[in-house]
This record gives structure tokens, sequence and C-alpha cells, in this order.
């Protein structure tokens, strides 16, 4: 990247605030870590760009959260994420924001967190982030055959038409996974068809026993797709309160992955 002098910047300190200001820090912030390849203690970049130590500490930590910038042996040098910018790099770019929004929700609910589209006529699960106290539903089924049965399956289902609907089910026929699973295809068509698109997407039980989940829609263009979590049943209580945190959540993390 270009390194103007740092003098270019002398008088952007002067009487501004705001986002506008953070971000010149920023950028200057980058400027004067890349003039130094083999690293730069944050004492020496904030004598170096005028700025004071809290302002380049804070700056530093995030971007080094976004992957703008690592620290290695104690210096400061600029991250991979520079080299993801080219658009030939936009998807490997895409899926490392997602991966890390999905970890930061997954976190926050204490539950496995599920990014999945339709695409080309099928469920697809693009990501899911999962840890040892939070584990992901296991696919015990299909999940392309079992739309009929998950949250994240009547979530998308219910984003289609009706002839798109009819269409993935006379595909992936409804069958019984749970004594809870909804069998009769018209009694499914008719609650997708109620289904109010704000209201979150439940499954209580009906793709696996001892499981509960709950999805909500995901809109950007013509994507469709939902944020999903689940969780054992004995943490039922808490499905209400996830599925509102994941509501609040979706609009963001589609700007988080945009380019």
């Amino acid at each position: 990247m270009s390194t103007p002098a740092p003098g270019r910047h002398a008088a952007l300190d002067q009487g501004q605030t705001g986002p506008i200001t953070s971000l010149q820090h920023a950028l200057r912030l980058l400027e004067a870590v890349d003039r130094h390849p083999d690293g730069a203690t944050l004492v020496g970049l904030a004598r170096e760009t005028s700025l004071g130590l809290p302002t380049v500490r804070r700056l530093a930590e995030v971007l080094e959260i976004e992957g703008y910038l690592q620290c290695q042996d104690g210096g400061w040098v600029l991250g991979g994420t520079f080299a993801l910018l080219g658009q030939h790099n936009r998807e490997l770019l895409v899926k490392a924001r997602l991966d890390r929004k999905l970890a930061e929700l997954r976190d926050e609910l204490g539950a496995a967190v599920y990014f999945t589209r339709y695409h080309d006529g099928e469920l697809s699960v693009e990501a899911v982030s999962a840890a040892d106290y939070a584990p992901a539903v296991q696919e015990w089924v299909d999940f392309r055959a079992t739309a009929h049965a998950s949250a994240i399956g009547k979530c998308l289902l219910g984003q289609l038409d009706a002839d798109a609907r009819r269409d993935h089910l006379s595909r992936h026929p409804v069958a019984r996974l749970t004594s809870r699973t909804v069998t009769d295809a018209d009694q499914l068509m008719h609650r997708l068809e109620r289904q109010p698109a704000t209201v979150p997407v439940l499954d209580i039980q009906e793709y696996a026993l001892g499981t509960v989940c709950a999805a909500v829609p995901i809109t950007a263009g013509s994507t469709v797709g939902c944020l999903a979590t689940s969780m054992p049943v004995g943490n039922i209580h808490k499905l209400k309160a996830a599925a509102e945190l994941l509501a609040a959540r979706a609009a963001p993390l589609m700007l988080a992955m945009a380019v």
C-alpha cells in the first residue's frame, strides 16, 4: 500500500471529532505500520502518527479484530485481510467475516449458530459455529431431505412461493423423524403460509428428540437465507430470548458480509 509522508495529515487532529476523524486516524496508523514490515510498537506508532497512545491502542485492537493488523512478538504488522481485498478473493473474505460474526453470536448465546441458504432448489448449510459448550445438532438425517422438520428448513421454505414449496416437497416428501414431526403436507403448507415473516420459526424436537431450534429469515437481494440456533431441550426456557437475539443480529450480519 502507498505510504504518504507523515506530515501530510498533520492538520487532521485539530478541531475534528467523530467517525470521520477515527477513520482518518486508522488510515494513518495503517500507513505507519506499513512503513515497518518487521513490526512496530504501539509507543513508536503513537510517536510517528502524533496520536495519543490510548487512541493508537484502541485502533490497533479494532483493526486486529477485523484482520487488518496483527501483533507478532510484540510488534504490529499488517494483517492477512489485505491479501483478501481483491475481487478474486472476495468469497474468502466474506467467509472469514461470516465465521467471525457467527462465533461472536455463538458465544453471546452460549449455543451453536447456523447460517443457511436455499440455493438451486436445495437447503444448504453454509456455516456452523459450535463449541464443546455449544454443540451442533447431530445430522442423523440429511438436512436437505428434512426441511419440513427443522426450524432452518421451515424458515427457508416459508420464504418461497407456494409453487416452489410444492416442488421442494415433491422431491423431499415429508417423513416422520420424531413423534412431534408434522407429516401432513397440506398441514405443513398451511402453517408455512400463515407464518409471519417477522416471527422466528421454531422446532421443538421435530427433527431430533432432545433438541430445540429457532431460525429467523435473512433478506438480502434475492438471497433466501436464515440464521438459526439450536440447544438441548433442557434449555427450552432460553429459546425465546435466543430467537429475539437472532432477529436483532440478522441485519448486522448481512452488513458485515458486504464487501
